[in-house]
């Protein structure tokens, strides 16, 4: 008898697009449900992760703005793809236009 072997990723790492550093901002984030502010715990050039008690579901779609530096700033559409009721949600980037993506991995790479 074979086993099934799921070959799905699991785990929030596999699910990634691209690697995340520990670069700490603010985020205001506006969703249909939800408005505020909360701080990244990680950020890279496909998503961040949120440190909010704000409840935010699996799906939830987001408009970002993401402070850089002093004087840039990243806007950016997100759906919360993995939700930590009262600690954090991850959230995917949608849309990220390629120089805000390069804006961003040029923060990063300050890192």
């Amino acid at each position: 008898m074979v086993d099934d072997i799921d070959d799905s990723p699991t785990s929030r790492e596999e699910r990634r697009e691209g690697d995340r550093s520990r670069l700490i901002v603010d985020v205001f984030f506006d969703g249909k449900d939800a408005t505020g502010v909360a701080s990244t715990q990680d950020i890279g050039a496909g998503g961040l992760y949120l440190n909010t008690q704000t409840d935010l579901p699996d799906g939830t779609l987001l408009l970002m703005r993401i402070p850089l530096g002093t004087d840039q700033q990243v806007v950016v559409n997100g759906e919360v793809v993995y939700s930590n009721p009262g600690r954090g949600v991850g959230v995917r980037f949608h849309g990220l236009s390629t120089a805000d993506r390069a804006m961003l991995e040029l923060e990063l790479g300050k890192v």
